[in-house]
């Protein structure tokens, strides 16, 4: 499923336009990157955490020749999915 399916599924299931729906969902991710590009963490109940974790630097190899080469340490987002969620998937 891409965006403009989930923005199809979720007019379907709210029953709204597809302007609205896609109005929601951009405000969704909009709101979502804001609170993580913060350094805080979004968590919905059921559903799961995002949440902005530290990356260490680190040694890494340049497939084509071998080189070594030093990755930089990065913040990354993550998600960790809810117990709601995980039950629902197995």
């Amino acid at each position: 499923m891409n965006k403009s399916d989930l923005i199809m599924a979720v007019a379907e299931s709210a029953d709204i336009t597809r302007a609205k729906a896609e109005a929601a969902v951009n405000a969704l991710m909009t709101t979502i990157t804001a609170e993580l590009k913060e350094g805080g963490s979004v968590a919905l109940t059921g559903f799961g955490t995002f949440q902005v974790r530290a990356r260490a630097a680190r040694t890494g190899r340049n497939p084509q020749t071998g080189e070594a080469i030093e990755v930089a340490a990065a913040n990354i987002p993550g998600f960790k999915a809810g117990k709601s969620l995980r039950d629902a998937v197995n």
